[in-house]
């Protein structure tokens, strides 16, 4: 670089700086502007000799991630310390985290210490777990230390994700599976709204770039006449509003790109058919007194206008989430009959939504007994100390506790508590106390007895009945949504599992006697083999229960003289049986010759996952299988996401080079409005295409409604978007999807 480029940059670094102490969420004493100035000098030293991969001084990275900090989250002035030297220990030779408390003291460092580890967890290699999910549990390890270490971790994700293009496109689709698998649900969980929303439209960015830009490009299409939209609603209300003396802002918040496509997917519809792509937040000024009476006269007045959707009302004032979100939503009908969100908050629960963990802090009264956060980041430790599951099942069921839906129950003392939407009776036992849940017999739901699988509702009052006698078993899995409740239930059964294995493996060494055969370990592995089971407990377990007898042993101890043979004829037949199994399988994949995988375009054998049927024209991707080779999956795959995030280095990518050789089965729903004729018009648009053959077609009516599914033999995607699109065109239909 020039002297001139150089003079240049430092200039930018200087900037950078000066607007990350303007725009600071708190008010910075001089003691906190002191510790940042030394903070950033420390970073800048650090990072003297490092660049980025788009070839800017690496200083700008620590620089926008405190600005995040310090702006969109609003942490103090030691977080904005912290993040700006998140990077120092593990990119800098010159510090150490010793250097950093001598430094900045023991709060700073021990925030640092906790950042560095996380950085370091992805360098550790064990090909045997998932890396992802394994280091993701460490990671929330670290919430025990300080939750602030999890903060500016997700403002150091989003910085990253905003600043991704000049990477592989590979590492691009891997980052942002992680961002949505992982950080996105972990931001809204803090109640870092803002930043979760951010996080899942610059991922769908990465992951499906095509959806991303397409959407992008409506909203900003409509942009002028959802602005008008958003005026014209406003000004019905502003005149009431004013009429009450209210201080107050209205604005207009556009949906979500992300949210906009979850919607097109989950309602199966297209972008102009999304109903509620318009949102309104009302923001009032008032003392804590007259909070609430506020947002239900604002409510009134929005009611008097406009027809509300009494099933979208949600009163997050009455019962705040767990994350400490207050607000009202209500969805009304507003001009020219689109559907219009309208939320209600004061100025306190604005800030608590926008900034989360720092405003709950803000505005907590002295001596408040309940901490969400704390009482959440507890539970989780009670999770992450649990030995029996697997990385990729932690992650899995946190994950399910983290997006939930909550309702509110009380317990027959009139105690409020908060549960995922869809927990049963079960699920509250378990939530009450553990040795409350081992012990449960059954639940009373507002006075009446009721079965254990019950799903409760908001406003159920809910009595637990226990009794010594009763302990978990393996049905309970299948009465249970939450977390804790299934990962108690599944230690338990391990242990009940593991006591009565060993008492069938003194059993069993005792019938063997009998038998002239000695227990050992060559005749436990030819036990294993001959029950064919996986392995020496699931043997011990079942000679424990008795579902292995006298008489299957002795069958065992015959058979044994001459185990070589049966050994192979089992094989054989084994072989037999499985491939007429496949047969039907293996002759289609034999024929695929239009699938390569790899820069190098290989041709290798694989298999087309069942979970979202590929066809050719479909954006996919190989994985690696470990007993099964390579399945091919769809890119917007459910299970995708969890694949790409987990295991990014079982991934291939994969392209359709040629696909008129091959057919392929889809099947499509489709509903509207039943009349004379319908099924031949559709038979007609169908058979009117050559190349297509119909396997199967069914139909429901129900007062005039009709919804059918169809099963088709296609060549490729082309040929079945124009099937799709020409049912469309018929008179009566609403709706066309391919499942």
């Amino acid at each position: 670089m020039s002297e001139e480029e150089i003079e240049i940059e430092n200039k930018e670094i200087t900037k950078a700086y000066k607007k990350l102490l303007k725009v600071s969420y708190t008010t910075l004493s001089d003691e906190d502007k002191k510790l940042i100035r030394k903070a950033f000098e420390v970073a800048l030293d650090g990072h003297k000799d490092q660049r980025r991969k788009s070839g800017e001084a690496y200083i700008f990275h620590p620089l926008a991630v405190a600005r995040i900090v310090a702006q969109e989250i609003g942490l103090d002035g030691t977080s904005i310390a912290a993040a700006l030297l998140h990077d120092v220990v593990e990119d800098s030779e010159t510090y150490s985290i010793n250097d950093i408390e001598q430094l900045f003291g023991e709060t700073v460092a021990r925030i640092v210490d906790g950042l560095t580890k996380i950085s370091s967890l992805s360098k550790e290699q064990d090909m045997n777990v998932s890396l992802q999910a394994e280091n993701f549990r460490k990671m929330l390890l670290t919430l025990n230390d300080d939750v602030r270490v999890i903060i500016i971790k997700i403002a150091d994700r989003l910085h990253n994700m905003q600043t991704m293009d000049s990477m592989r496109a590979d590492k691009q689709v891997k980052i942002a599976s992680e961002t949505l698998y992982i950080y996105a649900p972990l931001a809204h969980r803090i109640g870092l709204y803002n930043i979760k929303t951010d996080l899942e439209d610059l991922s769908l960015k990465y992951t499906e770039p095509e959806v991303y830009f397409d959407i992008l490009n409506k909203i900003k299409e409509s942009k002028e006449d959802q602005d008008k939209y958003i005026e014209q609603f406003s000004e019905v209300i502003k005149k009431s509003l004013d009429k009450e003396d209210f201080k107050y802002t209205i604005k207009g918040r556009p949906k979500s790109i992300f949210s906009i496509r979850k919607k097109m997917v989950k309602q199966g519809v297209s972008f102009d058919e999304v109903y509620d792509k318009f949102a309104i937040r009302i923001i009032y000024s008032t003392d804590e007194e007259n909070e609430k009476f506020i947002a239900w006269k604002i409510y009134s007045i929005v009611t008097d206008h406009f027809r509300p959707n009494p099933l979208r009302l949600r009163d997050w004032i009455s019962s705040p989430k767990s994350t400490g979100y207050e607000a009202l939503h209500i969805t009304v009908m507003g001009p020219k009959g689109n559907w219009v969100e309208v939320q209600i908050r004061s100025e306190r629960m604005n800030e608590i939504a926008e900034k989360g963990y720092a405003a709950h802090y803000k505005y907590k009264q002295e001596g408040e007994k309940e901490d969400n956060l704390e009482n959440w980041i507890n539970r989780l430790q009670e999770a992450l100390e649990n030995p029996s599951l697997n990385a990729v099942d932690f992650v899995e069921q946190f994950k399910l506790n983290l997006y939930a839906q909550e309702i509110f129950v009380f317990t027959p003392a009139g105690e409020l508590k908060s549960l995922p939407k869809g927990a049963t009776s079960l699920d509250f036992a378990f939530h009450i106390h553990t040795e409350v849940g081992m012990r449960t017999r059954g639940a009373r739901v507002n006075g009446k007895l009721v079965p254990l699988s019950h799903e409760l509702k908001s406003g159920d009052q809910v009595e637990v009945i226990t009794s010594d006698s009763s302990k978990p078993n393996a049905n309970w899995l299948n009465y249970t949504t939450t977390a804790r409740a299934r990962a108690k239930i599944k230690s338990a059964l391990k242990e009940d599992r593991k006591l009565i294995a060993e008492e069938g493996k003194e059993v069993l060494r005792r019938k063997l006697k009998q038998l002239k055969i000695t227990l050992n370990e060559s005749s436990v592995n030819d036990l294993v083999r001959y029950f064919n089971l996986k392995t020496s407990l699931d043997l011990f377990y079942r000679v424990g229960i008795g579902s292995i007898d006298n008489t299957m042993l002795k069958e065992f101890a015959s058979s044994r003289s001459n185990a070589l043979v049966s050994f192979i004829k089992n094989k054989i037949s084994r072989k037999q049986t499985i491939s007429k199994e496949q047969l039907e399988k293996d002759e289609i994949t034999s024929n695929y010759d239009s699938l390569v995988f790899g820069k190098e375009e290989e041709k290798l054998d694989y298999k087309l996952s069942n979970c979202c049927n590929p066809i050719p024209g479909d954006d996919v991707f190989g994985f690696l299988t470990v007993s099964e080779g390579i399945k091919v999956h769809k890119h917007n795959c459910p299970n995708a996401l969890s694949l790409q995030s987990n295991y990014a280095y079982r991934i291939m990518p994969a392209k359709w080079i040629d696909s008129s050789q091959q057919e392929y089965a889809t099947e499509i729903r489709i509903s509207g409005i039943d009349h004379m004729g319908l099924v031949n018009d559709i038979t007609k648009v169908i058979s009117n295409n050559l190349h297509v053959n119909m396997k199967s077609l069914s139909f429901e009516t129900d007062d005039g409604v009709f919804s059918g599914k169809i099963k088709l033999i296609v060549k490729n995607k082309a040929l079945l978007k124009k099937i799709l699109d020409n049912l469309k065109k018929i008179n009566g239909i609403d709706k066309v999807s391919r499942v």
